[in-house]
C-alpha cells in the first residue's frame, strides 16, 4: 500500500481517494479490521479526548496525590478569559488553547487521555478537532474521518523518523501531533490530499528544532504550553495551505530534515531536563522544591 507520503498520495491520485480512505485501507489491511470496526475504535478514541479536553475547562484537577501539579487550573483560566470576549487572538483561537491545555492538565492529574502521537502532546488533535467540529457544525462521521487521516500522517512519522522527545525533542512530539493535527484541519475544510500534506510540512517546519525541557522532568511546563501553542500553529499551518501556499520541500523530506534536526540535539535538550528552561536556576529551584537536593 504505502509507507511514506509521497505513497500514500500517489494511492489517493490512483484511485481517486480520498486521505482518509486511503489510510483507513492500509489500516484494514494491516489489522484486518472492517471499515465499521475502524470507526468503532476511533470513536472510542474521540470520547476519550472529548473528556480531557472539557475536564480542566470548569474545575482545577489537581495531582493524582492529592497534591496540586506545577499547571492546576491553567485550562479554567484560558477558558475563562475567552468567554471574556476581550482577547487578541478571538475567542475560537482561545477556545482551541483551552482544549489542549485542559488534556495536559487532566493527563498531569492522572485522568485518562489518548496519547495522539503522546502523552505530551495529547492536547493538540482534540483542541483542533473538537473545536473546529464545534464551529463549522460539521458531521460526527466527517470529524472522525479526519481523525482518521491525522492518525495516519502519525503513522507514517514514527515509521520513518520519531515521535519521542527524549529522541528527537518536542518537534518530534508536539510538532508531530501539529503536523496531524494540521493535515485533519484541511480534510474537514474539503482541501485535497496534497494540500493536507502541505498543512503538514507548515507545521512541522514552524516548529523544526524545538527543543525538549521538561521543568523536574514532568510533563507539564513547558509541554501544557506548547500543546496550546502547537494546537494554534497547526490551524495556520492549515490556512496557509489553504490558501494555496505551497511547500517547495516534498513532505517525506521535511520529515527526513526533521529526524536528522532531532538526532543532532544534544542529550541535555531531549526530555534529560538538564538544559532550555528545565536547566534555568528557576528551573532547577522549582526540581529541588520538588524532590530535594
Amino acid at each position: 500500500m504505502y509507507s511514506h507520503f509521497n505513497s500514500m498520495l500517489a494511492l489517493c491520485r490512483e484511485r481517486d481517494w480520498p486521505l482518509w480512505r486511503a489510510i483507513c485501507a492500509e489500516e484494514q489491511e494491516l489489522s484486518g479490521q472492517s471499515e465499521e470496526k475502524i470507526f468503532e475504535r476511533m470513536e472510542l478514541r474521540y470520547t476519550i479526548m472529548a473528556r480531557s479536553a472539557a475536564a480542566a475547562l470548569e474545575a482545577p484537577q489537581p495531582g493524582h496525590t492529592g497534591q496540586p501539579t506545577l499547571i492546576t487550573g491553567i485550562a479554567q483560566a484560558q477558558a475563562d478569559y475567552a468567554a471574556g470576549g476581550r482577547t487578541l487572538c478571538g475567542p475560537m483561537l482561545n477556545r482551541v488553547m483551552a482544549r489542549a491545555l485542559s488534556c495536559s492538565e487532566y493527563n498531569a492529574s492522572m485522568g485518562r487521555i489518548c496519547a495522539m502521537p503522546t502523552a505530551g502532546s495529547c492536547g493538540i488533535v482534540p483542541a483542533v478537532l473538537l473545536t473546529l467540529e464545534e464551529e463549522l457544525s460539521l458531521p460526527h462521521r466527517k470529524v472522525l474521518e479526519a481523525l482518521i487521516v491525522a492518525s495516519g500522517v502519525g503513522a507514517v512519522i514514527t515509521q520513518n523518523a520519531t515521535v519521542s522527545g527524549a529522541e528527537g525533542g518536542c518537534q518530534a512530539e508536539c510538532g508531530a501531533a501539529a503536523a496531524m493535527a494540521a493535515a485533519g484541519a484541511v480534510y474537514l475544510m474539503d482541501g485535497t490530499p496534497e494540500q493536507s500534506l502541505t498543512a503538514m510540512s507548515h507545521a512541522m517546519i514552524n516548529v523544526m528544532g524545538l527543543v525538549c525541557d521538561p521543568i523536574a522532568g514532568l510533563v507539564q511546563i513547558p509541554c501544557a504550553q506548547r500543546n496550546a501553542s502547537q494546537a494554534v500553529n497547526a490551524l495556520l499551518s492549515a490556512d496557509l495551505a489553504l490558501a494555496g501556499m505551497t511547500c517547495p520541500i516534498p513532505p517525506d523530506q521535511v520529515l527526513d530534515a526533521m529526524y536528522h534536526v532531532g538526532r543532532s540535539l544534544p542529550t541535555a535538550l531531549r526530555e534529560t531536563a538538564m538544559g532550555g528552561i528545565a536547566g534555568t536556576p528557576a528551573g532547577q529551584a522549582i526540581t529541588r522544591e520538588m524532590y530535594g537536593s
